[in-house]
């Protein structure tokens, strides 16, 4: 008789981690909300956060035939609405990208350290930015950049023959496309630096490209790469549970209904696709793909499912406080955000080989 009320503690212990990622996923919510108005906000022309809030109201409302007063007029819109904003938000979708992307490479390649940029998605892009950079004249291709295209363009090639490389090799045994992009990254890394040597003139350009950079971040930029994040992101969302099988072991998976093969192949060209947006709006920014994931598993544990959702909002929040510091931290001049990034990265990653060295 004693033993009754068990049952009722044992259905209430799912729930708690259910609670907490319901607490953390809000959580990253807000951040991502208020870095985005802080991010339109600071700047070298200082936006009053009440004539801001007037003006995304009336721009929103707008379409419905409501009128908001009290907004911004003349250079404090412009600034607002064809500088900050968009700027503010191709960050947001860059971070939630890379971010979102490096926790899917993690759950595929069982590697805590893999991140976006592991089947040379970054040599393939640095490659084709540097190619046009250095022999294509600066003209732009409809609403973008040569620049831009040359590097998505660059950074599918690198995955695909990284992947078409593990195929041949052993098919999709996740040691073997690690191996496989070691190769075709170091292959397309040295074939940049064979271009920049030629070149020596672009070097500056090309290494501003190579530290990242949304400066120069317009509205088409968001158009350009929205729908391929959109998907890419949707994608790896809805594998979060496969995922959490797959941790179990190959064999385990296939007798709960996974295909290991499959599963391996679908998250590698949805996470390369986001990372390639990604990289041909923003260049190369480093540790946002590594440092999100870690933090995210920290707070609502191991559980894809759980860690991807929260990734993709940390990392938008993340990448969008990081661009704020890179605009004011030495302004007028401004930091290329992989700096940032990596100042950031570096000590976390520090902190946490110390941290397992005192562990052991």
């Amino acid at each position: 008789m004693t033993a009754a009320p068990a049952p009722r503690l044992l259905a209430a212990a799912p729930a708690r981690p259910r609670r907490r990622t319901a607490l953390v996923l809000s959580g990253a919510a807000v951040a991502l909300v208020l870095s985005a108005l802080a991010g339109v906000w600071v700047g070298a022309l200082p936006l009053p956060p009440g004539a801001v809030l007037a003006t995304l109201a009336d721009r929103a409302l707008s379409p419905l035939g409501v009128d908001v007063p009290g907004g911004l007029e003349g250079t404090g819109a412009a600034v607002l609405l064809q500088l900050r904003l968009p700027r503010v938000a191709l960050a947001a979708l860059v971070g939630a990208g890379l971010a979102v992307s490096g926790a899917a490479y993690q759950g595929v390649f069982r590697n805590p350290l893999a991140d976006p940029y592991l089947l040379g998605a970054a040599a393939g892009a640095g490659l084709g930015a540097t190619l046009v950079i250095a022999h294509v004249p600066a003209t732009p291709l409809g609403p973008v950049g040569l620049v831009p295209l040359a590097a998505f363009a660059g950074a599918l090639l690198g995955v695909g023959a990284a992947l078409l490389l593990g195929t041949a090799a052993g098919g999709s045994h996740s040691a073997t496309l690690l191996l496989a992009g070691v190769a075709v990254a170091s292959f397309l890394a040295a074939a940049q630096t064979l271009v920049q040597q030629q070149n020596t003139d672009d070097l500056r350009a090309v290494y501003g490209w190579l530290l990242g950079q949304l400066g120069r971040a317009q509205w088409s930029d968001v158009v350009l790469v929205l729908p391929y994040l959109g998907a890419a992101c949707l994608v790896l969302l809805l594998c979060g549970r496969a995922l959490d099988v797959l941790a179990v072991g190959d064999d385990e998976a296939r007798s709960l209904g996974v295909h290991p093969g499959r599963l391996r192949l679908l998250v590698v060209v949805a996470a390369s696709l986001a990372t390639a947006s990604a990289v041909a709006v923003s260049g190369l920014i480093g540790f946002v793909g590594l440092v999100v994931p870690h933090v995210v598993r920290r707070l609502v544990g191991g559980s894809h499912a759980r860690v991807l959702p929260v990734s993709l909002l940390a990392g938008g929040a993340f990448l969008v406080l990081a661009d704020l510091v890179a605009r004011v931290a030495l302004a007028p001049a401004e930091l290329p955000i992989g700096v940032v990034t990596a100042f950031v990265g570096a000590p976390f990653f520090a902190g946490l080989l110390w941290a397992g060295a005192r562990r052991r």
